[in-house]
């Protein structure tokens, strides 16, 4: 038992049969420390709500409730996890709340009022998507803390001409200041990742730039990245005259995506945009 009369993590694991399964890409913080380690990364949640995803036994959670925080909703697909996270949602009575449901189906401004911020140890294998449509709805977001696989958070905070720099690295950055905050060894989680993992910080840009642009940026993106191996005047074809397009921005098509800032990356976002007006 901990000090507030609740079963320790490990025993809410043990009581519950809440096994890590891989085919949720689960992952559990059974560290106190860690896990309140990683909610101090938030920085002060005084009066927010936080949007939690994949709690598991609750390791995060129990850190976010010790917080300022106003309100914690913590999504959770595994009704193992669910039932497990009773007696804590019980102990903090319209502090948390549990909602069971995927979170690629969530949309967090129905669920949070605002301000409101998310912090979670992601499940690996949909942490990608889930970030990308947060990002789409990042102007809602006051910001995020997220834990990835380290390789994908290093894809995440990459720079231009770097190998790891692509399709997530300028989505992210175009749309909030991305910080690798804390590095975290497979041996922090139960059961160990083959692979270490490490928490990205987000604070979203001022401008919005909607749903047409953000879906220009998303076209130009894949198209550009899909084939990175080919200079731009050739990965672009898909997006139409990919020649005036890159006169039009002033960008030599001898170059490779790789290549272009973030900054470029908008430039020819917004042609794309204007030339498709449905985005």
């Amino acid at each position: 038992m901990t000090d507030d009369g609740l079963p320790s993590l490990r025993e809410t694991v043990a009581r519950h049969g809440l096994d890590a399964r891989k085919a949720l890409g689960q992952h559990f913080l059974l560290d106190p420390a860690v896990c309140g380690r990683i909610a101090a990364l938030a920085g002060d949640l005084d009066g927010r709500q936080v949007l939690e995803i994949g709690p598991g036994p609750g390791g995060l959670t129990r850190a976010l409730l010790a917080t300022g925080a106003a309100r914690v909703v913590a999504v959770e697909l595994d009704r193992r996890a669910v039932a497990a996270l009773a007696a804590l949602e019980a102990a903090h009575p319209g502090r948390l709340s549990v909602v069971e449901g995927d979170a690629l189906r969530i949309d967090p401004p129905a669920l949070l009022a605002a301000p409101r911020r998310i912090v979670a140890n992601l499940p690996y294998n949909i942490a990608s998507p889930l970030l990308v449509g947060w990002l789409r709805a990042a102007a809602a977001i006051e910001g995020m803390t997220l834990m990835f696989q380290q390789e994908v958070a290093e894809r995440i905070c990459a720079a231009p001409d770097t190998p790891a720099y692509g399709r997530l690295a300028v989505l992210a950055q175009w749309r909030c200041r991305c910080e690798l905050l804390l590095r975290l060894p497979p041996g922090a989680f139960s059961p160990p990742p083959k692979v270490w993992s490490a928490v990205v910080g987000f604070v979203p840009h001022a401008e919005d730039p909607g749903p047409a642009l953000f879906a220009a940026m998303e076209r130009t993106t894949a198209a550009a990245f899909g084939q990175r191996r080919k200079m731009l005047r050739g990965s672009l074809k898909a997006l139409g005259d990919a020649p005036g397009l890159l006169a039009a921005a002033g960008i030599d098509g001898a170059r490779r995506a790789e290549t272009l800032s973030v900054a470029e990356f908008d430039t020819l976002a917004r042609l794309v945009a204007a030339r498709s007006p449905a985005g």
